[in-house]
């Protein structure tokens, strides 16, 4: 009879002894298929969260370099002359304490460059592109506004707000998740002449898609050439805008997307629009800082602009997650501990039952060594059955955990948000981060890293339980049996 034979006759020979020891490899393997395939899921959360919600670089005018070049610029034109240089305005005014001076910027001075902007749009990496108008204040002509009718309004401008975006899906607003389309669609990079209006506004106006809307100028109401738009979206907000300025002019519910070129129109500016932010989208994140390198390589003007990592917002997303690995890895080490120790009782309590046996084989001048791999071998048999179940049973195991920790993660984010509700000033834009789901997958190789594992377990456990009976001579052990 070779030892296989013997081993598999041992097995069945104490069926409750060998089904205990299956059940517990079998619960040992499957905790550490369930930590290492979520620590695998941690990291596909953390990338797929990161292509959700894009990564990309906002660009905007640098504020040192204007008040230089308007320096510049007022340095070289003459003592007391009033007038427009180079989209500097300079006007005189008397006052009951003198002259003054009043110094104010045209578009054309502030707006980035729309050539610039294209150059940056056509690095490779770069998958799309918004362009914003700062806010516009005009007239609302046919339609009325949101006012807060305890509050005098003679101090406000009585208008409401443009924005004008040349692909509305690429707004701020739309990227934080704050603002999103209840009825219609979003305005493209194809349109003109069209708006997307907040649903408080159209429930005031009776207005629904389809719906024309009319404005102008706010500096000649009566006279100043009306412009209309046609609404093709109604958004509604899950916390309101921040207003770029007080009055109701610029509250939330009164803020209006159009198309890039309406604003410049509806205002009545002479001087071309005032592009305030640029947004460039990366198509890959992995390929993010190679991108941004490129960017960097462009032959413009650089001073004049501020170029915003916008990957920041990406890594507060999924925040959330970066202690989700930690806990995984966490995870298998206290298996392995435990998993030890139970296994080491568990092979203790085996060979005491056996000790009659193992005492006889000594007697008859078995050697230690082969009675040990007698053992192993046997162990080995029943772990080898037990792992290859827990395959079986591994991806539903380990999604209950993913999703389990997951959940934690969301939890202690949530409640630390709590805690620091007092202490961090948050923007209106700031939008709740959610789970849709968590991917998990058993694949061969944590397969093959389980079995090592459970065997590299069981090598010890046996050994170390071997130890205790393997040391003592026949005679100890059979006065012990007595």
């Amino acid at each position: 009879m070779n030892s296989f034979q013997r081993a598999w006759r041992s097995v069945i020979r104490k069926p409750v002894k060998s089904i205990l020891l299956f059940l517990i490899v079998f619960i040992i393997s499957l905790f550490f298929l369930s930590g290492m395939a979520s620590r695998n899921a941690s990291i596909a959360t953390q990338n797929i969260t990161k292509q959700a919600v894009g990564a990309g670089f906002l660009m905007e005018a640098n504020e040192a370099d204007k008040h230089n070049r308007a320096e510049e610029i007022l340095e070289q034109k003459g003592e007391g002359e009033e007038g427009n240089f180079d989209g500097v305005n300079v006007e005189k005014i008397e006052t009951e304490y003198g002259a003054s001076w009043r110094v104010w910027y045209d578009n054309s001075f502030q707006t980035l460059l729309l050539h610039d902007i294209e150059k940056i749009s056509a690095v490779s990496g770069i998958s799309a592109y918004n362009i914003t108008t700062a806010v516009t204040a005009v007239n609302p002509v046919n339609f009325s506004r949101i006012e807060d009718d305890d509050v005098d309004q003679s101090s406000d401008l009585r208008c409401v707000s443009l924005i004008g975006s040349k692909d509305m899906s690429l707004d701020t607003n739309i990227l934080s998740g704050n603002v999103t389309i209840k009825e219609g669609r979003m305005i493209t990079a194809e349109d003109s002449d069209v708006c997307v209006i907040s649903e408080e506004l159209a429930e005031k106006n009776n207005l629904s898609v389809g719906s024309r809307i009319q404005f102008n100028d706010r500096h000649d109401r009566e006279n100043a050439e009306v412009f209309e738009a046609e609404i093709v979206g109604i958004y509604k907000v899950r916390q309101k805008m921040t207003p770029v300025m007080s009055g109701d002019t610029y509250r939330s519910e009164n803020i209006i997307f159009t198309d890039l070129g309406f604003p410049e129109k509806a205002e009545g500016s002479v001087s071309g629009a005032l592009y305030e932010k640029a947004y460039f989208k990366a198509a890959d994140v992995n390929q993010y800082d190679e991108i941004k390198k490129e960017i960097r390589k462009i032959d413009i003007g650089w001073e004049r602009y501020d170029l915003i990592d916008n990957n920041g917002n990406i890594d507060t997303m999924s925040s959330n997650f970066n202690d989700l690995e930690e806990v995984s890895q966490m995870l298998v080490i206290v298996v392995a501990g435990a998993s030890l120790i139970i296994l080491f009782l568990a092979f203790v309590f085996w060979m005491k039952g056996r000790v009659q046996e193992i005492g006889i084989l000594l007697a008859l001048g078995t050697p230690k060594i082969k009675i040990f791999g007698q053992i192993l071998l046997e162990a080995v048999m029943i772990a080898s059955a037990a792992v290859f179940l827990s395959f079986t049973a591994a991806p539903a195991a380990s999604k209950i955990t993913a999703d389990y920790l997951v959940e934690q993660q969301v939890r202690q984010a949530d409640e630390q948000s709590v805690l620091e509700a007092n202490k961090v000033a948050k923007s209106a834009e700031d939008s709740e981060e959610t789970v849709t789901g968590v991917s998990v997958e058993v694949t061969p190789e944590l397969m093959l890293y389980d079995w090592f594992g459970v065997a590299v377990l069981v090598i010890i456990s046996v050994g170390a339980a071997d130890l205790l009976i393997a040391r003592k001579n026949p005679k100890d052990i059979f006065s012990e049996i007595n």
